[in-house]
């Protein structure tokens, strides 16, 4: 059977998870055949490289014409299974894995632009994206057009000028704004745009880009997908021939995931839909919460009625919300560091989705490589809290949020 064939969905692994759920692909996925001496999960295979002795049979495994592995700089036994999970979680035709969620944008960009072309995206990306778009892809001569990221007829009117690739992010880190992307999308296309969603802070659980026009889904795996804090990765999910030209740029730039971090991946997705729906609910209690409390000044989370794209929210994020929240206090920024100082059941860390909830400023997180000025044209306010829910008990999280807020 040829890779094509197989990340077509043939064969046994295409009957035996036809038509089953998320949770039920995230524990089976790439899983379905009999692994070495009978074990029940996947092994590590640390191999750098793979030996034949029918050299006709290496010369189809290199040329792409038969499956089997060469070099685990190009594909691995362990990451191929991660790859293959990624893949029907989110109804792609291909997927690919790196060695952050960083290498799997950068890569995309990179394998897709080149000199002269141009770039149309928001302003609410990530901060490492962000900066990719202010400092490095200007300077190897690729235009970027950034837009308000709520406004969707200027976004509309620059993609209209011509663009190669559309790049979006929804909901947006740290602010949890939420794009139209079908109707994105549909602008992309018309203008033979590559429509790139990045999709750490839904997930497929939640909400998935491809079925709403995208031609490519990004991750940092870091984050919900692998949920422990534990393992670095990345994906690219979407069209074959996209993923193949991506694919083919990551195996000679050599950003590619390892196989420790892909088995640890692999481990935390079995348990993804259990956490996600865990931290569905946690999060919009938290929200709720939150808003009501007289020393919070605005609550960012796309499950209130409040927020701005709620209902944008509601009618693509079928799931539910996410497990990331944002809140701003009153008061200047030692409020923060006072109320931060507080939390008892909350890691005061960088990065997102982990079963522990994680708590911090953009300043010293998402948008640490911006300036204050800099966030602040971005609509981050130095007030700001990026809060990431983990899977503890509600009323828990609730109390340690009311002692650390007493007194405001």
């Amino acid at each position: 059977m040829s890779r094509e064939e197989e990340r077509a969905g043939e064969g046994r692994e295409g009957e035996v998870l036809r038509g089953v759920g998320k949770g039920t692909l995230s524990v089976w996925a790439g899983e379905t055949d009999e692994f070495p001496y009978g074990a029940t999960v996947p092994p590590v295979v640390h191999g750098v490289t793979f030996a034949y002795d029918d050299m006709a049979e290496w010369e189809g495994v290199a040329l792409g014409k038969l499956e089997g592995h060469i070099y685990s700089r190009n594909t691995n036994p362990t990451v191929s299974i991660f790859e293959e999970k990624m893949r029907r979680l989110e109804g792609a035709e291909a997927a690919t894995s790196f060695s952050s969620g960083m290498a799997a944008i950068s890569n995309t960009l990179a394998a897709i632009l080149k000199a002269g072309d141009r770039v149309v995206a928001i302003r609410d990306t990530y901060g490492g994206t962000n900066r990719i778009f202010h400092d490095f892809l200007p300077r190897q001569g690729v235009e970027v057009a950034l837009c308000d990221t709520t406004d969707f007829e200027a976004l509309e009117e620059e993609i209209g000028k011509g663009c190669r690739i559309l790049y979006l992010e929804s909901p947006t880190n740290p602010t949890l704004k939420v794009l139209d992307l079908p109707r994105l999308a549909r602008a992309g296309r018309k203008a033979g745009a590559v429509v790139v969603v990045d999709n750490t802070f839904a997930t497929a659980l939640n909400q998935r880009p491809l079925e709403m026009g995208a031609h490519l889904v990004v991750y940092s795996a870091t984050k919900f997908i692998g949920g422990h804090s534990d393992a670095m990765g990345g994906a690219l999910c979407g069209e074959a021939d996209l993923v193949r030209q991506v694919f083919e740029y990551r195996e000679i730039t050599g950003a590619s995931l390892a196989p420790m971090s892909a088995y640890l991946l692999i481990r935390g997705m079995k348990t993804l839909e259990l956490r996600i729906e865990r931290q569905n609910r946690n999060a919009m209690t938290v929200a709720r919460f939150l808003q009501d409390h007289p020393g919070v000044d605005e609550v960012f989370y796309p499950g209130l009625e409040s927020h701005p794209g709620h209902e944008l929210a509601r009618a693509q994020m079928d799931g539910g919300y996410g497990g990331v929240l944002s809140f701003s206090l009153k008061g200047d920024g030692e409020e923060v560091d006072r109320f931060l100082g507080r939390l008892r059941l909350a890691h005061r860390a960088a990065s997102l989705g982990s079963v522990g909830t994680l708590a911090g400023p953009p300043r010293t997180t998402s948008h640490v490589e911006l300036t204050a000025a800099e966030r602040a044209r971005a609509g981050i306010p130095e007030s700001l809290i990026r809060y990431s829910v983990g899977i503890e008990n509600q009323e828990d999280l609730l109390a340690d949020l009311a002692q650390a807020l007493k007194d405001r």
